[in-house]
């Protein structure tokens, strides 16, 4: 197949993308409208705070570029993808007791673990009810989500048993973090009726960006500032996970002040320097798939993403 047998993106796609997004955060908060005012008020409390939108801009982004145009067809697929995003997160909360996120306080720390768990859930099951009319496609987020929950169990595990090892660090970001990036993008080009060598491009786009961009939010979680990120920072070093916590078991037991132990000796070292390269270069082979694209704005933005992720400060 060549650039030439894809549609091109309609030409004011950068004007438009903001309409795409508009059906997004509509479809968001209608599914959320739940008649249980906790359930609601805790939703919109945290799709409320915004976040980046990552996932659902590139999934939209990816739709226009393989030629999409029905945002309200589109819409609910990339808003499927940020609730999945936004569950997990809610949930993470729980677990490592974070009570800032998105810039406000977390859901766990207004209204307390079990309703945090319950928005958790409700915010998954609300994936269903967005999917059920796409048939095939919910394989795509069925299989991201069960992607998802192995690499957080993995990497449970990994800390309990001491077992943070490079070769882990790499498959949990795979599952927890780069599945869901490859779904938002598939998911895109799939909406847009792309042929399958462009849909297995545009796949691969979004599973090294996904990579990369869990590599920055470790090295983030080390240097970053907390209000600047807007959420709790700190956490994955304080409890032994993220490339930080690779290989450093021994260190970290015999050291009083355990973040600022590790953080001292990444800041010295090579180690920060080697995971921004590494990066650096997943990032720049996901923008080798977008050459399968025609030129067009959507593309532009997809590529202009793909490095705004190696060089942000949140």
């Amino acid at each position: 197949m060549t650039i030439q047998d894809l549609k091109p993106a309609p030409a004011d796609s950068v004007q438009i993308i903001d309409a795409a997004m508009d059906a997004v955060e509509a479809a968001m908060f209608n599914v959320v409208n739940s008649d249980v005012q906790v359930l609601r008020d805790a939703s919109r409390h945290i799709l409320e705070a915004g976040g980046k939108r990552v996932r659902p801009r590139l999934s939209m982004l990816t739709y226009i570029a393989c030629g999409g145009t029905d945002f309200e067809y589109a819409a609910p697929p990339a808003a499927a993808v940020e609730l999945m995003h936004t569950a997990s997160v809610v949930h993470d909360d729980i677990n490592d007791h974070g009570v800032v996120r998105r810039g406000r306080p977390s859901v766990n720390a207004i209204w307390g673990r079990t309703f945090a768990l319950l928005t958790g859930d409700f915010l998954f099951t609300s994936v269903y009810q967005l999917m059920a009319p796409y048939g095939e496609l919910n394989k795509i987020l069925a299989d991201a989500a069960t992607a998802l929950v192995e690499g957080e169990t993995l990497q449970a595990y990994a800390v309990k048993n001491n077992q943070f090892t490079s070769e882990n660090y790499a498959r949990i970001i795979a599952l927890k973090t780069a599945a869901l990036f490859r779904a938002a993008t598939e998911l895109g080009a799939r909406l847009a009726g792309a042929q399958e060598s462009v849909v297995q491009a545009m796949a691969d786009y979004g599973y090294n960006l996904g990579l990369a961009f869990q590599i920055v939010d470790d090295i983030l979680d080390i240097v970053g500032d907390e209000k600047t990120l807007g959420k709790t920072s700190g956490i994955d070093l304080a409890q032994g996970r993220g490339f930080a916590a690779v290989d450093e078991s021994q260190e970290k037991t015999e050291a009083g002040d355990i973040v600022e132990s590790i953080k001292q000796k990444l800041l010295s070292g090579n180690r920060l320097a080697e995971a921004q390269a590494q990066a650096l270069a997943l990032s720049q082979m996901a923008i080798q798939y977008l050459d399968i694209l025609p030129d067009s704005e959507a593309k532009a933005e997809l590529i202009d993403h793909a490095n705004k992720v190696v060089n942000r400060d949140h």
